[in-house]
């Protein structure tokens, strides 16, 4: 995600997203880069409308935050008291024996 963080960084501050400039946002960010990934990203994106992509996904999103969801009270299960696991301890009363 931080490389699409980066080129969004990029766009919003009017440069040019290539695997330089990419490369330094994420260096700058701390992030160990790849620059197998920084290259398919800037591959990926050319020819993109990164505006258009956006506001695209905006739309999209929107109806869906907008449809709450009525969720039904949860039934109230009683707990069955637990049984007990005294494993753990028998194997560990059997390492004491390694040590004398």
């Amino acid at each position: 995600m931080e490389y699409i963080y980066a080129a969004l960084l990029l766009f919003k501050a009017g440069k040019d997203i290539t695997e330089e400039t990419v490369t330094a946002v994420l260096q700058a960010a701390g992030v160990e880069v790849n620059d197998a990934r920084a290259k398919a990203l800037v591959a990926a994106l050319e020819g993109v409308d990164i505006e258009e992509a956006m506001a695209t996904a905006a739309v999209a999103a929107a109806p869906a935050a907008a449809a709450p969801v009525a969720a039904a009270p949860a039934p109230v299960e009683e707990a069955a008291p637990e049984e007990e696991d005294h494993s753990e301890e028998n194997g560990m009363a059997g390492l004491g024996a390694l040590f004398g």
